[in-house]
């Protein structure tokens, strides 16, 4: 397991914190998320200079409007136009409470929209728990509710025709297989992946997807077959940067819960899981086309390929291989470390 050096992480959250969460008319602020990712992969010496060069392309952080109240907040849910006021409103949730107490309430809550700006709310909060759980300081905390606030603004619900306590009989990479893919030929072409997901609005059978997998074998077994199952199917669709870059969230968006689960009511883990997977299985019906159907290998070594990454300096590349790492220490297939290999060759080649 690789030690974490977190040492220069608040430096750079002080360099980010003029940043919105988002640049150039809807691509999501990797900045705060490629740092934690580095900091976790014991390279905080990279830090600095990553982000130095990375902040140049970034807009400025947006000014809060109007203040959302506690018991109105659900007319704001999903209104990006409102971010700059929900991060505001996390900022004071979390000064009024301990931030374990503000994650086992909201997680609950925005877990069914996790999908949304595909899925790089639940990313960025995840960054930020793993970060708080090192240290609490003043700027995690405000990365925190960061994460929180860009989660709400960009909440997505997606179909679902069982009601969410019912519980599937499916592992996810069984449940993968059950699905039905938006046709290729009926596809629209759209700029940001977000986008493209609304098309599932009127895909009449992806309603059945959330309702699929069975959440009760236990959380991080769970979210290590739902890695695994589409790190394969990374394999098998990343045929460009556009498709590297589409199902590296697929895996990156379900993982991004394991540093919250600890804090969550038992009651609420289930739920938080299926969500998870319905992100991911939505990702595979609007961009998929086959499932992996060979075995996996990589012959290079984990430390290398964080190596690599870095060497890659593309935030895609830093996050997934980062994440990668992660769930091949829990569980060691080969496929987490051939996916990490085919993303940083794909992402340095387009840069």
């Amino acid at each position: 397991m690789i030690a974490g050096d977190y040492s220069v992480f608040d430096a750079a959250l002080d360099m980010l914190s003029p940043y919105g969460p988002e640049y150039g008319g809807g691509f999501s602020n990797h900045g705060p998320m490629a740092a934690e990712a580095l900091c976790a992969m014991g390279r905080g010496d990279r830090v600095i200079e990553w982000t130095d060069r990375y902040r140049k392309a970034l807009d400025p952080r947006p000014k809060a409007n109007a203040r959302i109240g506690a018991p109105a907040w659900h007319a704001a849910l999903g209104d990006y136009s409102r971010v700059a006021d929900w991060m505001a409103f996390f900022e004071n949730e979390v000064e009024e409470r301990p931030w374990r107490q503000v994650l086992a309430l909201w997680v609950p809550r925005l877990a069914p929209g996790l999908v949304g700006a595909a899925a790089h709310g639940a990313i960025r909060t995840g960054h930020a728990v793993r970060a708080l759980t090192q240290a609490e300081t003043p700027q995690r905390r405000r990365e925190f509710a960061d994460g929180l606030g860009y989660w709400a603004a960009t909440f997505r619900a997606l179909p679902e025709r069982s009601p969410a306590s019912r519980q599937g009989s499916l592992k996810p990479s069984q449940a993968l297989e059950a699905l039905t893919i938006l046709p290729p030929e009926n596809r629209g072409r759209f700029r940001l992946i977000s986008e493209a997901i609304t098309q599932l609005d009127s895909f009449s059978p992806f309603a059945q997807a959330a309702g699929l997998v069975d959440t009760s074998i236990g959380a991080s077994e769970f979210l290590s077959d739902l890695t695994a199952a589409f790190v394969r199917t990374y394999l098998a669709n990343a045929n460009g940067i556009l498709g590297a870059i589409v199902f590296i969230h697929s895996v990156t968006g379900p993982s991004a819960l394991r540093p919250m689960l600890p804090y969550l009511a038992a009651a609420d883990i289930a739920p938080a899981l299926r969500y998870a997977w319905q992100a991911a299985a939505a990702l595979f019906t609007a961009f998929g086309r086959e499932l992996a159907d060979r075995p996996a290998e990589c012959t290079v070594a984990p430390e290398d390929l964080a190596a690599n990454a870095i060497e890659c300096g593309d935030e895609h590349a830093i996050k997934f291989t980062e994440v990668c790492l992660g769930e091949y220490a829990l569980n060691a297939r080969p496929e987490y470390l051939a996916a990490a290999r085919h993303a940083i060759e794909v992402l340095r080649r387009a840069a």
